[in-house]
């Protein structure tokens, strides 16, 4: 496996994870802001679990959810990459993309920037036909995102999340779907 490369764009540096990033990622999973749409804040320890996750991923297929770093404003801002998602679902297997983000660091364009830089290295390092990103439905920041950085929604790929329980109000969950360019989303084969 190649080693995962440092993405830069005009303000900010996706990187892979260092031990002092663990405790302000702690910080902000535990914010009910950030977690507004999530099935509850995480724990430190359930925290450093994901982040230990998020580690065993750039392992296994040298890409993941890099550490955003804004030069000059913060070390750890979040983070912003693709992911192979653990669940099962009509659109699975799949590469995701996704962010989460300290709450302090809304609202300037860093998640849309940075997401836009890993949909290129999914495109163009990775070679992959799709990337999809989905969230609940009412998460309005979430889907601006998705929608700037060009991903797509048809109502008819709507799910519900299989690790929520039936009646949850999280449990319906938007898809949101981009092709490399070049591709349409209805030539990338679908999984059976």
């Amino acid at each position: 496996m190649h080693p995962t490369p440092e993405l830069q764009t005009e303000r900010l540096v996706l990187r892979r994870w260092r031990p002092d990033d663990r405790p302000p990622f702690a910080r902000l999973n535990a914010d009910p802001r950030v977690v507004e749409f999530l099935p509850a804040p995480l724990s430190r320890s359930e925290s450093d679990a994901l982040a230990d996750r998020i580690e065993a991923h750039f392992e296994r297929h040298g890409f993941g959810l890099w550490a955003v770093e804004v030069p000059g404003v913060t070390p750890f801002a979040g983070f912003v990459g693709l992911a192979v998602p653990r669940i099962e679902a009509h659109f699975t297997p799949c590469v995701e993309i996704g962010w989460r983000l300290d709450a302090e660091h809304w609202n300037r364009g860093y998640a849309t920037e940075a997401a836009r830089a890993a949909l290129a290295f999914g495109f163009e390092t990775l070679q992959l036909a799709e990337i999809v990103s989905f969230t609940v439905e009412g998460n309005l920041r979430s889907r601006r995102v998705m929608e700037k950085i060009g991903m797509t929604r048809s109502p008819s790929d709507d799910f519900d999340h299989p690790v929520l329980p039936e009646g949850h109000t999280l449990r319906r969950h938007v898809l949101y779907r981009s092709a490399r360019p070049g591709i349409s989303c209805e030539d990338v084969p679908v999984a059976e």
